[in-house]
């Protein structure tokens, strides 16, 4: 036993030594060409369910053959099905508000937007609105907006995010945790019966425009719905003058409802005396998607049969409402330069002889922009058991535009091998930096929170922002921008980006996942909450 260990760490050695070599192959120039395909309009925005997204998945799983994967897919295989439910609300939805004699019409995607859980053709409600402040409850925290109301057959109406905080004890101090999510706004009120919810939009709250939120009209992949499992018939999302005009139809001011709801003590209570009528048809499809898996397998013969997972989420909006004339919603940086980055450390993990010790998994996920639907069903069902996968690496959306000094690995904290992530960093020469908008909830909004949630130590590996050889003020510019273009058709491909910084995070993500997979012992798994 004590030879075979010796060998195995001698390998591992080898390997490592091996990495630096092998990590020179990853290049900027080379992550360029894969970038300005996946990013291409003949691929219309890469949709889940769209011609385009199925050819993004051909194009990821012939370039994971030509750099020497395996297929990896359970059962055998490039590609694992992925079967959702696309459900795309009709021309003509009518959403509205009813009280005293008054009644709010508002217009869909200018004042509201949404889908059905339901997953049926047509779904119809006009029942009581009730406030349910931010729609949590957590018992952890002594906290629950639910307490003293039956909200069965009732329309909640509510704020996202949670109660702000400056103490780590109380829902984590500044940091969102995944009750602020608008998912877990939805799934609670489905648990406690209600018709449908309506969160009210403003961007403190949401950490993100209203153009970003109108998006969510185009057709809405979804996980198939068992029969008995609760469904909302209705879960939107108003705008914030929408709010107000509801606050005001029941006798409030918004400002006031959002103060009680951050209050300690609040108490759920109807709107006044306000009904809300929905009358929408629905386009219910059934699909199959897929994530794309490719593997190379360790070198020795027992850690083999563990693994290093390393992601990327392929797909983006796909076509949808026009905006100045154009319906194509690219995604250059989300994520066409996580898919291309996934595809040269593949090449390079490939390439490298002898093998790390445990095996290697590369998977480009599918549905991430519909609720990170395809890294779930990947992490529920995966090719080795999940106790068995050593850590999850993730590679989401990335700035083109030159070097950083600094990275921010929101979530690598929660590992067990956390010294080991700095280490590394060190050896990069970065500096690994706390995330600096912990109340938009980062860790909790991209596909490694899927692997954690499964107990698999998991983060995303981002760029920080401190950018080498700019001006000052440069990030804050670029942050502007990137902003102004997510979720839009206007978050494409350009010549002249710097792959630099590219090069640089793909060659630090591939590094450490050298290093997890010749860890002696497996990590311990982690509670993601």
């Amino acid at each position: 036993m004590r030879k075979k260990t010796g060998i195995a760490i001698a390998a591992g050695l080898l390997a490592a030594v091996a990495a630096p070599a092998q990590m020179h192959l990853i290049e900027g120039e080379k992550i360029r060409p894969h970038v300005k395909f996946l990013a291409h309009d003949l691929l219309e925005g890469r949709g889940v369910g769209q011609r385009g997204g199925r050819l993004a998945a051909q194009y990821i799983a012939a370039q994971f053959a030509a750099a020497g994967l395996r297929p990896g897919a359970p059962g055998g295989g490039w590609f694992q099905p992925v079967p959702l439910r696309v459900v795309e609300v009709a021309p003509g939805p009518s959403l509205s508000a009813e009280a005293g004699g008054k009644r709010l019409d508002w217009r869909w995607l200018d004042d509201f937007v949404g889908t059905s859980h339901r997953q049926q053709p047509q779904a119809e409600f006009d029942a009581e609105a009730v406030f349910v402040g931010h729609g949590i409850t957590a018992p952890e925290y002594n906290w629950d907006d639910y307490a003293g109301v039956d909200v069965r057959g009732k329309v909640v109406v509510l704020f996202t995010n949670e109660p702000p905080s400056q103490d780590e004890k109380f829902f984590q101090g500044r940091a969102l945790t995944y009750y602020g999510r608008w998912t877990y706004k939805y799934e609670e009120a489905a648990r406690r019966g209600a018709v449908a919810a309506l969160i009210i939009h403003t961007a403190p709250t949401a950490s993100y425009g209203w153009q970003v939120v109108r998006a969510n009209g185009r057709p809405q992949p979804q996980v198939k719905r068992r029969g008995d499992e609760p469904a909302l018939a209705f879960a939107g999302w108003i705008t914030e003058q929408a709010g107000a005009q509801l606050a005001a139809l029941a006798g409030e001011k918004l400002e006031e409802l959002l103060k009680a709801a951050d209050t300690r003590g609040f108490r759920a209570r109807p709107l006044g005396r306000v009904k809300i009528r929905g009358r929408m048809q629905f386009r219910v499809e059934e699909i199959e998607t897929e994530n794309v898996v490719g593997m190379v397998r360790g070198s020795d013969p027992k850690l083999a049969e563990e693994a290093v997972v390393f992601s990327a989420h392929w797909d983006h909006l796909g076509l949808g409402e026009p905006v100045n004339g154009d319906n194509i919603y690219n995604g250059a940086l989300d994520n066409a330069t996580g898919c291309a980055m996934l595809i040269e450390m593949a090449r390079a993990w490939a390439s490298m002889e002898p093998k790390p010790l445990r095996s290697a998994y590369f998977v480009a996920v599918t549905a991430e922009e519909s609720g990170l639907l395809g890294s779930k069903y990947f992490a529920d069902n995966p090719p080795v058991p999940a106790e068995r996968i050593a850590a999850a690496l993730n590679f989401d959306s990335y700035s083109p535009y030159g070097r950083v000094r600094d990275a921010v690995l929101t979530g690598a904290e929660r590992t067990s091998f956390y010294t080991l992530v700095q280490s590394v960093a060190r050896r990069h020469q970065l500096t690994l930096k706390p995330d600096p908008r912990p109340e938009a909830g980062g860790y909790y909004r991209s596909d490694h929170f899927s692997f954690a949630r499964a107990g698999i130590p998991a983060f995303s590996v981002n760029m920080g922002n401190d950018y080498e050889g700019k001006p000052q003020g440069f990030a804050a510019e670029i942050g502007k921008k990137t902003a102004a273009h997510y979720h839009q058709p206007t978050d494409e491909y350009s010549e002249d980006w710097d792959f630099s910084g590219l090069e640089q995070f793909a060659r630090f993500g591939f590094a450490l996942g050298v290093e997890i997979a010749n860890l002696e012992k497996i990590p311990a798994r982690v509670d993601a909450r």
